[in-house]
C-alpha cells in the first residue's frame, strides 16, 4: 500500500552557518515554479541484478518534473539515462558510486530555485546520513540526501532535510521511497511518496 507525506511551511533564506567541504559543483539557477523528482540508492546492479522500477520515470513524468535530483549510490549509468530521459537530472556519488569519476558525480552540487539555496548530498561525509544533513543546517534552505535508505523529512534551524529513501532496498525499513519537491516563490513543499510494491505508483497522481 503507498502512502504520501507531505510537508509544507513558507521558508525564508538563513544565514549561513559553518561551512560543509568544498563544493565540488555549483549547478545554474533554475527558475520558479519547479517541480524535482527526488530518489536515491537505486543501487542498480551490473549484471541485471536489481533494476530500476519503470513505474519511477513514468512517475516523474505523470508529476511533470522539471528536474531530477538523485542522492547517490547510483551504480551503473543506466539508471541515470532512463532518469534523463524524463528531465534534466544532477545526481552525486555515493559510497558505492566505484565507477564514476569526479567530474561525473561530484561529492557534493549546489544549486538554486528561485531564491531558495538546495545542496545535493549522499550522506556519508559525517559518518551518518542524518549527521551529514544536519552539518548544512542553517547555510542553504533544503538538504536532499541519501545513505541511509531511510525516508524522511526533518526542519533543522529553517532548514529543510529530505531523504527519499531507496525505490530498490529498503533495507529494515518499511517502505520504500521517492520524493517530489514543489518550489515555487513562496515556499518548498515537499511531499515523499512511500511504496511496498512499484506497481503502487502506477496509482498515484498530482493532486488536483
Amino acid at each position: 500500500m503507498s502512502e504520501r507525506k507531505q510537508s509544507s511551511r513558507r521558508f525564508r533564506p538563513r544565514e549561513r552557518r559553518d561551512s560543509f567541504p568544498v563544493v565540488e559543483r555549483i549547478a545554474e539557477r533554475f527558475p520558479v515554479p519547479l517541480t524535482i523528482g527526488v530518489v536515491s540508492d537505486t543501487h542498480i546492479g551490473r549484471r541485471a541484478s536489481r533494476v530500476l522500477p519503470p513505474e519511477i520515470p513514468a512517475l516523474f513524468a505523470r508529476f511533470g518534473v522539471g528536474l531530477i535530483a538523485h542522492a547517490g549510490d547510483v551504480n551503473v549509468p543506466d539508471a541515470l539515462a532512463a532518469l534523463k530521459a524524463v528531465a534534466p537530472t544532477l545526481a552525486v556519488r555515493g559510497n558505492n558510486d566505484w565507477g564514476f569519476d569526479e567530474r561525473e558525480l561530484p561529492d557534493r552540487i549546489d544549486f538554486t530555485v528561485g531564491r531558495f539555496r538546495f545542496a545535493l548530498v549522499h550522506g556519508q561525509q559525517e559518518g551518518t546520513a542524518d549527521r551529514t544533513a544536519r552539518s548544512l543546517a542553517g547555510t542553504v534552505d533544503c538538504v536532499i540526501y541519501g545513505h541511509s535508505h531511510k525516508p524522511g523529512i526533518l526542519l533543522d534551524h529553517g532548514t529543510i532535510l529530505f531523504n527519499p529513501g531507496s525505490p530498490t532496498d529498503r533495507r529494515w525499513n518499511p517502505h520504500f521511497g521517492v520524493g517530489v519537491i514543489r518550489v515555487d516563490a513562496l515556499r518548498i513543499d515537499p511531499e515523499l511518496i512511500l511504496f511496498s510494491r512499484p506497481e503502487e505508483l502506477d496509482r498515484i497522481a498530482p493532486e488536483p
